[in-house]
């Protein structure tokens, strides 16, 4: 499989992308107004304790308090025996009071209006291992099939093993030395030891451990040999992979390129048309078919349809080819939009049970792919499939859009980050054709605000990097998603002289 990936640094954005075989495989976006906080790790006080909802409320030092699970509680020391009282044996009692301190680790981004989802159960993510303190086991990613090379890793693993520090070597680790590995054990070793200093020295709330950022978290799972081309817009990210690369002693030849080009990278690669799809409910297939992709508070809905689709079959081979088709499209937007959580898809009715069968495990097989871990079940007689789907951080429609104030949020319109990554195109496809370089932007006043006040810096490296001087004026009759350019000298709009 031919695998390239493509970093653009935005105004407000980090875009990453992963091709496979030319096509858009994966996308990531890194806001650096959002803070991202699954893999930190705080030093909380318990706010509630509720045994009833089997949960405690901590504050870890957010604007909401965080969700721990009594489920998510794995240190002996704070949970007390079952509940032998209750017949189905699942309640436990913990023995956490308000007030206490307690280490815990965000596994899930807070959203909306509820807060983080937190564990007592740690884990340190490196290059090749993922550290679990205070625990013996020794595993090995299930997606790493041979035999030989698992037993070879878990070997490695047993010999250099502290007491007390558990580990999972990652699917990165495959034909990896031993020093890489060991190397690797050790660094996480010292940012445990790290962490319990700086718990020992504070009071909670603390922040104790600062996961990585997201480019810089994505990029450690996607670098391997196997990875063909990596292109990357902006000369600080550049050398940041240069010294990745250097630091995991990866054999990459000469697949790293510092893209130069005044044309945007993702406009430039043809990334940009099919972020956008990802925006829309339908996704069409190949065949004429397509999808409905529906979000809803509690799932995800899929709803396969033949559409233009006009088969030479029977009904039951034609609907066969439809829902083979659509398993694979299917499995490929679920990673795409980052979709999580429960998932049910409406397949084209089938009358055979080996043809549901059929589809089930090639679903199965796409889904494979996937480095987010999933749970699927079988078709059902009503040609429903039921699927759960890890949530390792926000859709891309809540990455790139927001809810629009106009219809109160039963819509969405592109973010603010977004519409200056937009406008940065924009000045980069001007600077091509004109020379004049003086210019008034017209934004809402809300989008004016935040880009000479929240981003002032971002608001000057515009007119820098694009050597041009703008003027942003408040415009009231102005949307939030859209902007408007004249020349200093004159009103005349020039906004649709350049493509958007």
């Amino acid at each position: 499989m031919k695998k390239e990936i493509y970093i653009s640094k935005g105004v407000g954005e980090t875009r990453i992308a992963v091709k496979e075989n030319g096509k858009l495989a994966e996308l990531h976006v890194d806001k650096k107004s959002r803070e991202k906080t699954v893999g930190n790790i705080y030093k909380g006080i318990v706010e509630n304790v509720i045994p009833g909802m089997q949960a405690a409320f901590i504050n870890i030092g957010q604007d909401v308090n965080a969700f721990l699970p009594f489920s998510e509680i794995n240190d002996p020391e704070l949970i007390a025996e079952r509940n032998q009282k209750k017949s189905n044996n699942k309640e436990v009692d913990v023995l956490l009071q308000p007030g206490q301190e307690i280490i815990v680790q965000v596994i899930k981004e807070p959203f909306d209006k509820k807060g983080a989802r937190v564990t007592t159960e740690l884990s340190i993510a490196g290059r090749f291992i993922v550290l679990i303190p205070k625990s013996k086991y020794i595993g090995v990613s299930k997606k790493m099939r041979d035999k030989y090379e698992r037993r070879r890793l878990k070997k490695i693993a047993t010999e250099i093993k502290k007491p007390g520090l558990g580990m999972i070597l990652r699917t990165v680790a495959e034909g990896k030395s031993d020093a890489q590995i060991e190397n690797d054990y050790s660094n996480l070793i010292k940012k445990y030891n790290a962490l319990l200093k700086l718990s020992e020295k504070n009071k909670a709330p603390k922040l104790i451990h600062d996961d990585l950022e997201v480019t810089s978290s994505v990029l450690r799972d996607l670098i391997s040999e196997k990875v063909e081309k990596i292109v990357v817009d902006s000369k600080d990210d550049y050398k940041k992979i240069q010294k990745m690369v250097k630091e995991d002693a990866l054999d990459i030849g000469d697949a790293l390129e510092h893209y130069r080009k005044r044309e945007p990278l993702f406009k430039n690669s043809g990334i940009d048309n099919s972020m956008m799809k990802l925006l829309r409910k339908k996704a069409w297939l190949k065949s004429g078919a397509y999808l409905i992709i529906e979000r809803t508070e509690a799932m995800v809905v899929v709803d396969v349809n033949s559409g233009k689709f006009v088969g030479k079959k029977g009904h039951e081979e034609n609907s066969l080819q439809i829902n083979i088709e659509a398993a694979k499209e299917i499995a490929a937007q679920l990673r795409l939009r980052h979709l999580s959580g429960l998932i049910l898809i409406d397949f084209i009715d089938m009358v055979k049970p080996e043809n549901r069968k059929k589809v089930f495990l090639e679903m199965k097989k796409e889904l494979r792919k996937d480095r987010a871990k999933v749970a699927v079940s079988e078709i059902s007689e009503f040609g429903v499939l039921e699927m759960t789907r890890e949530r390792t951080g926000l859709s891309i429609l809540d990455s790139i859009t927001e809810s629009c104030g106009v219809c109160r949020g039963d819509g969405r319109i592109i973010s603010k980050d977004t519409l200056l990554t937009r406008i940065d195109y924009w000045l980069r496809d001007y600077k091509k054709k004109y020379k004049d370089l003086r210019l008034k932007l017209y934004l809402n006043p809300e989008v004016a605000n935040y880009l000479k006040k929240d981003k002032t810096r971002d608001y000057i490296n515009l007119m820098w990097k694009n050597f041009i001087y703008l003027k942003v004026i408040n415009d009231e009759g102005m949307k939030k998603n859209e902007f408007r350019f004249t020349k200093m000298s004159s009103d005349k709009d020039i906004t649709n002289e350049i493509g958007t």
